[in-house]
C-alpha cells in the first residue's frame, strides 16, 4: 500500500507540473504555420528540426533551383557559357504567372535569363533556358528528374521547369534541402539568388527579388521563393552567421509572406541552439610535408574545404582535429593534389573529414640535382 501511496503522488505531482508549466511538456515547440518544415545544417546536411519533411506537395516556384542546377552544371562543364544569347520562342512567350514578357525572337544573354529567374522567379525565362539547352522544355524537364534521381530524391517528380500546377509534380521539405545543398556548390547560384533589385533592358525593366529575408533577415543570401493557390506560400532559403549556414524549408504556409515568418523561427531555433566550430578555413596552410624526388624538399599542404563542424552550443570543447599526413610523397605533385586529411572527432567520435592538399606544383628534380643532394648529405654526414 505504500508503494501505491508513493505513485499516486508522483503522478498527481507530475499532473500539476503539465497544468502549471505546459511549457515544460512542450518543449521546443515552435508556432509554425507550415504544412511541413525542415532545417538542416548545410555543411553536413544533419536534419536539426522537421515535420512532415517527406510529404509530396505542390513546390511552385521553388522548382526552380533545380532549372538553376541543371544550368549551372552545363556552365561547369562547359556546354554552355554566361554570355550565350538564348533566343525565346512562342512557347516561352505563352507562359503565363511570373515573366519578364518575353517576345518571341527577343535575345537575351544566358546570364540575364538566369538572373530573371533567381530574382524575378520568371517562368518564360525557364522555358526558353530550357530551350536552349535541351532543345525542348519536355527534355529539359527530364533532364530534371534523372538529376531527381541521381540525387537521391525519393519525394519529387517535375513536370515542368517553372512550378506551376500540374498533375504529377511535386516535391517534400526534405528533398528541396537536399536541392539547395546541391545548388551550394554553384557559387554563382547563390550570387544570382541574393540580388535583391536588377535592372533588365537596360534599365527599362525591374526585377525585385521575392525573397523578403535578404532584406529581413541578418545573413540571408538565398534562395527560391514559391506561390500558387494549391502550393500556398513556400520558401527555400540559407542563412551564414559566424561560418554556419543552415537551409530552411516550409511548404504550405497559409497566410501571405507566413512562409518568410516561418522560414525565420526556424532560423532562430537554429541559431540559437547551435554554432560553428571552425578550426581551419578553405586554403589555409595545415602543414607541411617533405618532398622526394623533387625540386623543392618540402610542400606546404592546405584545406581542400573549410575544416570546422556544427555543434550544440556550449559543446565545443567535444570537438577536436587531428592531421593524417604521409612522411613524405614523391615528386612530381600537381597542385591541388591529395596528400592527406584532416579529421575531426567529436569526443572520440570521427563526424568529417577534409582534404589536404598541395599548395604548388613540384615538379621531378633531374639526375644532376639527384646527385647535388646525395652529395650534400655526403658532407653534412661529415
Amino acid at each position: 500500500m505504500k508503494i501505491g501511496r508513493n505513485w499516486a503522488w508522483i503522478v498527481l505531482g507530475a499532473f500539476i507540473i503539465c497544468l502549471v508549466f505546459p511549457a515544460a511538456a512542450k518543449a521546443e515547440t515552435l508556432d509554425i504555420k507550415a504544412e511541413s518544415y525542415i532545417l538542416v545544417d548545410a555543411d553536413s546536411g544533419q536534419v536539426l528540426l522537421a515535420h512532415n519533411e517527406h510529404n509530396k506537395m505542390a513546390p511552385a516556384s521553388m522548382t526552380k533551383l533545380m532549372t538553376l542546377i541543371l544550368v549551372a552544371q552545363d556552365l561547369e562543364a562547359g556546354k554552355a557559357s554566361l554570355t550565350d544569347m538564348v533566343v525565346a520562342s512562342e512557347n516561352a512567350w505563352k507562359m503565363g504567372g511570373s515573366q519578364i514578357y518575353l517576345e518571341p525572337g527577343e535575345k537575351l544573354s544566358l546570364e540575364e535569363m538566369l538572373i530573371s529567374i533567381a530574382v524575378g522567379s520568371a517562368n518564360d525565362a525557364c522555358v526558353a533556358v530550357a530551350e536552349h539547352l535541351e532543345g525542348s522544355h519536355e527534355a529539359f524537364v527530364e533532364r530534371m528528374n534523372k538529376t531527381a534521381r541521381e540525387m537521391g530524391l525519393q519525394d519529387t517528380n517535375f513536370v515542368n521547369s517553372y512550378g506551376l500546377p500540374a498533375e504529377g509534380h511535386y516535391s517534400s521539405t526534405y528533398d528541396m534541402a537536399v536541392i539547395a545543398r546541391a545548388a551550394l556548390k554553384y557559387p554563382k547560384l547563390l550570387e544570382y539568388s541574393s540580388i535583391k533589385e536588377y535592372d533588365l533592358r537596360n534599365g527599362e525593366f525591374k526585377l525585385f527579388n521575392t525573397n523578403k529575408l535578404l532584406w529581413w533577415y541578418q545573413g540571408a543570401d538565398g534562395f527560391k521563393t514559391g506561390w500558387t493557390n494549391e502550393a500556398k506560400y513556400c520558401l527555400t532559403a540559407t542563412v551564414k552567421r559566424d561560418g554556419l549556414r543552415l537551409i530552411a524549408v516550409v511548404m504550405a504556409s497559409p497566410e501571405p509572406r507566413g512562409n518568410f515568418r516561418d522560414s525565420m523561427l526556424l532560423f532562430n531555433y537554429g541559431y540559437a541552439k547551435h554554432a560553428y566550430k571552425s578550426f581551419f578555413e578553405k586554403g589555409n596552410v595545415c602543414g607541411a610535408v617533405k618532398v622526394g624526388k623533387g625540386l623543392a624538399d618540402s610542400i606546404e599542404v592546405v584545406a581542400a574545404a573549410d575544416v570546422g563542424t556544427i555543434c550544440l552550443k556550449g559543446e565545443e570543447k567535444s570537438l577536436a582535429y587531428n592531421q593524417v599526413l604521409p612522411r613524405y610523397v614523391d615528386a612530381p605533385i600537381v597542385k591541388n593534389q591529395k596528400i592527406g586529411e584532416i579529421e575531426i572527432y567529436k569526443d572520440q567520435t570521427l563526424v568529417k573529414k577534409v582534404d589536404l592538399v598541395a599548395a604548388q606544383d613540384v615538379p621531378e628534380a633531374g639526375v644532376l640535382k639527384e646527385i647535388l643532394k646525395l652529395l650534400q648529405g655526403v658532407f653534412l654526414l661529415r
